[in-house]
């Protein structure tokens, strides 16, 4: 279950990050209830999953907060947008706020890459402990300098394994398949350590590239993996817990700072009240969505035992050390003493 003291550290970062912007930048915007500002909100998930709900809590607060003067449009499942033009739309203010895995910003800087290093964290509360960090708060202050502020981090949950062609139970089972996989170095070595290969495919083709055979198998959370119905085209699943999928919240700066300061402060008061929720949602739909995939009978779903996953994890051990010095020691330090 969720730790609520945790939550409260958590949204007093996300607060003290975002309340640096405020005051700042052009003049105000003004708006009214007949012409409000419209907030575009674009993101590549389900709007069943803990972003996609979280999202809808967000324009519920904000239109709220702000008696109709700001308008939000919540674009899911890469209606607007997919994974590399939602980045590339938001620098250019196109649309104005959007929830990437944090992986996907590995070309803004590539420490996101973090979140990639086999087994990491032990737990969410170990994640939640590292956002709590100075480590994390620098990196989320680092995209001011791509039009970028970041507001919040996001959960979704652990990945695990998933393929079409045999139980994955040790490293032996994944040569010579190919996974689909997020863009990434670090993710890159992970699969070239298994001996298998890898294909940086946009999250909304992952299903047909299973359903074509273009990949044999992905790595995902319980709720990805579910809201998704790769359990169509997926026969089995090891639960390896082995990285993580979260997502960091962005806004265009110079249309945040171009707001009244009013409407800043409504903006901030909603993003930390959806990120609560987001929270509770995330491990909540995790739970849920394994049950789901348990009781449609469609995957083998194996538990790998520790032994199982201590030859994953000494094989992959050597990643930490061919990126620290691309990650940075002291965020790998802060990710580890999380886990203490």
């Amino acid at each position: 279950m969720f730790n609520k003291k945790r939550i409260a550290v958590l949204l007093g970062i996300t607060l003290a990050i975002s309340l640096t912007a405020v005051g700042c930048g052009s003049k105000p915007s003004t708006a009214t209830a007949d012409a409000p500002i419209i907030v575009k909100f674009s993101h590549v998930t389900t709007a069943e999953t803990p972003k996609g709900k979280a999202a809808n809590k967000f324009k519920e607060l904000l239109e709220q907060k702000t008696d109709g003067k700001m308008k939000v449009e919540v674009y899911p499942s890469s209606q607007l947008y997919g994974d590399k033009e939602e980045l590339e739309q938001a620098q250019a203010g196109n649309v104005q706020i959007i929830a990437p895995s944090i992986t996907k910003l590995v070309g803004l800087n590539p420490k996101v890459q973090y979140v990639d290093l086999p087994f990491l964290f032990p737990n969410n509360e170990a994640v939640y402990k590292f956002w709590a960090s100075d480590a994390n708060k620098d990196l989320m202050n680092s995209f001011d300098k791509f039009s970028l502020k970041g507001l919040a981090m996001w959960p979704n949950g652990f990945k695990q394994f998933s393929n079409n062609r045999n139980p994955l139970l040790t490293p032996e089972n994944f040569k010579g398949l190919k996974f689909r996989t997020q863009a990434g170095e670090v993710l890159e070595a992970q699969f070239k350590a298994l001996g298998a290969g890898s294909a940086t495919i946009p999250f909304g083709e992952t299903y047909a590239a299973l359903q074509q055979g273009t990949v044999d198998g992905q790595e995902n959370t319980y709720n990805n993996i579910d809201t998704q119905k790769y359990e169509e085209v997926q026969k089995y699943l090891s639960v390896t817990n082995h990285g993580r999928i979260d997502y960091i919240v962005l806004i265009n700066d110079t249309f945040f700072n171009g707001l009244a300061p009013d409407l800043q402060k409504a903006l901030l008061e909603s993003m930390d009240e959806a990120t609560k929720f987001e929270i509770t949602q995330a491990e909540l739909l995790d739970k849920e969505s394994l049950d789901n995939l348990k009781k449609g009978g469609k995957m083998q779903i194996t538990e790998l035992s520790p032994a199982q996953l201590g030859n994953f994890q000494k094989l992959m051990d050597p990643i930490y050390t061919e990126f620290e010095s691309v990650i940075s020691k002291d965020i790998i330090d802060a990710a580890k003493n999380a886990s203490k």
